[in-house]
């Protein structure tokens, strides 16, 4: 710890020419993880914020070097630093109190802003926004180089990228480039796995799923089947001929049809309505084609509000008093203020697949793990499992034909999920969950990030 102490405070007064902002580091009381946080600058006026947690619970064990776990939320232009550390495995809730099933436990936590123009990153001119899955993927990795080739310590965790819905394209394009600059030799990193989940891999396989599984379980009847099977044809004609900005307007539509025809069921989990949770989500909002970053939010804000408790709103933790301890965000930059320019102008490649990139991964030996709610819709299992038999690895034959082991959680012999493995692919059937698995299956949850990070703290069941 101490020598870890040292090498923050060298990099902040040595190295703060690299990182735009510089660092800052929070004081640690006994048993409270380590922080330090603060701005790279990916491109010249392009801001990428980050957030490290350095666990209280680390176990030195030569054979098995304690991980990172790198966090990347979805949207496009949800914020992991707000939604993935406060609502989902962070150290703090949004009450700001401490959570017991924190992925700190397993792991070291490195929340990024990803892309820029997300959370508290920003951009000075909005043409620097990232247009593409792959400019992202090089921002990131461009943050990665000067985090880890400065600070020496983090070199001896492997890293382990875990995405949540949009994040998952960001992941495998992530992966990739971060596997080219350390072939290059401009990253000293050890990639230890990409884990994704209910992550948007293949946008047309998702499309089509979600007429069926609502259908199945009476959320639709005929008549909207029949309209929502007609709108995931014509989106997959429009991406077999390139059309992809044409597609995500027809997405849009889909799920304004969907909405209408199943009285607003929640994307998220089929099992509620989108006007359960304290901010109703009116079917006139499906036709906007940004709304799915506030959506998480309110989604999330519904999972913990009981009677005479609405509950925090993250949006004024993360530009009051969050914003006030971490010092170093300008005071023209408001958490959020530009995600919807981020969606925007990634409507190009919002519905372009990333199964190819996934079978890249596989193909170098990259652990990639798989992981799916039963209650979701927006990144159904029956999508997941639609694009995971479109792969072209050569071991999906033999993954395909093992059986499914069960998961159980502590003392409670319930099922609460099933894996499957082989060679380097494993995939995880978490049941009662819907999008957010850690929110709604905090235990299988936690046992997952550890076996994923092979961490060397004990599973707790």
């Amino acid at each position: 710890m101490g020598n870890f102490h040292f090498l923050l405070l060298l990099v902040f007064f040595s190295f703060s020419c690299l990182f735009h902002g510089g660092i800052s580091r929070a004081v640690k009381s006994p048993g409270e993880s380590e922080e330090v946080w603060g701005y790279v600058e990916v491109r010249p006026k392009a801001h990428m914020f980050w957030w490290l947690y350095r666990s209280p619970y680390r176990v030195e064990q030569p054979s098995k070097p304690w991980p990172i776990i790198l966090w990347l939320q979805g949207g496009p232009g949800a914020s992991g630093v707000g939604i993935g550390n406060f609502e989902e495995i962070g150290p703090l809730n949004t009450d700001l109190k401490p959570r017991n099933t924190t992925w700190l436990k397993k792991a070291d936590l490195l929340f990024v802003d990803n892309p820029v123009g997300t959370g508290y990153s920003y951009v000075e001119d909005t043409e620097m926004l990232v247009k593409t899955d792959n400019e992202a993927a090089s921002d990131l990795t461009t943050l990665l180089m000067k985090l880890f080739n400065t600070i020496e310590s983090l070199q001896k965790s492997p890293l382990y990228i875990v995405a949540e819905s949009y994040g998952g394209k960001f992941a495998v394009t992530a992966g990739l480039s971060i596997l080219n600059a350390i072939d290059a030799g401009k990253l000293k990193l050890k990639l230890g796995g990409v884990a994704l989940g209910n992550s948007w891999i293949s946008p047309e396989d998702f499309a089509f799923s979600w007429g069926p599984l609502l259908k199945d379980v009476s959320r639709l009847d005929n008549n909207g089947l029949e309209k929502s099977n007609s709108l995931a044809e014509k989106i997959s004609q429009q991406l077999k001929d390139g059309q992809y900005t044409d597609a995500t307007d027809t997405w849009s539509r889909l799920e304004s049809v969907i909405g209408a025809n199943s009285n607003s069921v929640d994307f998220y989990n089929f099992l509620l309505d989108s006007g359960m949770g304290p901010v109703a989500l009116t079917t006139s909002a499906f036709s906007n084609g940004v709304f799915s970053v506030n959506r998480y939010s309110r989604y999330l804000s519904s999972l913990r509000v009981s009677p005479g408790n609405d509950g925090p709103d993250l949006d004024t933790l993360m530009n009051g008093v969050i914003k006030k301890k971490l010092k170093i965000i300008p005071d023209n930059v408001t958490w959020g203020g530009q995600s919807d320019f981020v969606f925007s102008y990634l409507s190009g490649d919002f519905m372009r697949p990333r199964i190819a990139e996934v079978d890249e991964l596989l193909s170098k030996g990259v652990n990639v793990t798989i992981y799916s709610g039963q209650l979701d819709v927006i990144c159904a299992t029956k999508g997941t499992q639609a694009w995971l038999d479109k792969l072209k690895w050569e071991g999906l034959k033999e993954f395909l034909s093992k059986d499914r082991n069960p998961l159980y959680c502590k003392e409670d012999q319930a099922t609460k999920g099933f894996i499957k493995s082989y060679k380097n692919l494993q995939f995880y059937w978490i049941l009662g969950a819907g999008h957010f698995v850690p929110v709604e299956q905090p235990c299988v949850a936690l046992n997952m990030a550890a076996a994923i990070t092979q961490s060397p703290a004990a599973s707790t069941s």
